[in-house]
């Protein structure tokens, strides 16, 4: 009897020490999210699936997340992300390419949008050839590549871009656009160059295959594609109110072509997105000090 009672003693110590240290764990969880930054608070940010801003979406997140936030990736369509933010859905994007390629939804949901400004400067967009191709300019194409140009998604701003040039230049009168997806066009410009094939793609920069092959933009002299432009951070209003802090770190978020072009390799290599950006972060501790400049608990 004595033993059982021992037995029944020893249940109940062990239950009450169990039940503590889980209090205790609970406890320290919910000081170590209360005394964060973030203290929990849910935040969405929209990306469209362009190597660009798989990368700087995962950057902002991940240093947001670290701040303490639960921060939600919304993969969308580039017209979508831009509606979703416009209205509330999503809080924030870092993805608006001006003043030319997002122009169109710029004046359709500018007005529901806060622009916070470049976070890139030096973007550029336009056809894209191997640098080994006997030509330089849209103007001088006649029937290189089969007489197709390797799109990306089909209302991609660039692709939109493109169906124009074939109207306007003379020398794509009977070409085609075969319009795939990102990923889909890197793979046929990997292939073309391995076997030192012609082929003119759909591109833009910065982007990790200009660090990777030797690469050259056709000269566009009727400027269908605009000039240099930067890509903006853009949130929805009242973001400032809700989300102070947040709202000045997107503010503050500012880098440039070598930084994002080093996290964009690291993924097309096969690194998870998350953990490039992990990487990232922990080599440029200074440029993250930057962005988070006076936030406060």
């Amino acid at each position: 009897m004595k033993k059982n009672n021992f037995n029944y003693l020893g249940i109940l110590t062990g239950l009450a020490l169990s039940l503590f240290a889980t209090g205790c764990a609970s406890d320290d969880a919910q000081t170590t999210k209360d005394d964060s930054v973030g203290k929990g608070q849910k935040i969405d940010l929209a990306y469209v699936e362009w190597d660009t801003e798989v990368a700087s979406t995962n950057v902002i997140g991940t240093v947001l997340e670290d701040l303490g936030y639960d921060v939600n990736l919304i993969s969308l369509d580039n017209a979508i992300m831009w509606e979703a933010v416009s209205n509330g859905e999503a809080d924030a994007m870092v993805a608006a390419w001006l003043p030319e390629t997002n122009a169109a939804h710029y004046e359709k949901y500018g007005k529901d949008l806060e622009n916070l400004g470049e976070n890139l400067s030096g973007a550029k967009l336009g056809l894209v050839v191997p640098e080994y191709m006997d030509v330089e300019s849209i103007e001088d194409l006649t029937n290189e590549a089969n007489k197709a140009i390797t799109g990306i998604e089909p209302g991609a701003s660039i692709v939109a871009a493109t169906e124009n040039a074939l109207k306007q230049y003379d020398s794509l009168n009977d070409w085609n656009l075969n319009t795939s997806s990102s990923g889909a066009m890197t793979v046929a410009l990997k292939q073309a160059i391995e076997n030192e094939e012609e082929v003119v793609i759909t591109g833009w920069s910065p982007h990790w295959m200009f660090a990777t092959y030797d690469l050259k933009y056709l000269n566009d002299p009727k400027e269908i594609f605009g000039g240099i432009e930067t890509i903006n951070t853009m949130v929805r209003k009242n973001l400032k109110t809700d989300m102070p802090e947040a709202y000045k770190v997107l503010d503050q978020f500012n880098w440039t072509t070598e930084d994002i072009e080093t996290v964009m390799l690291a993924i097309s290599e096969g690194e998870d997105p998350k953990d490039a950006a992990k990487a990232w972060i922990n080599d440029h501790p200074e440029e993250v000090t930057a962005w988070t400049k006076d936030v406060k608990k």
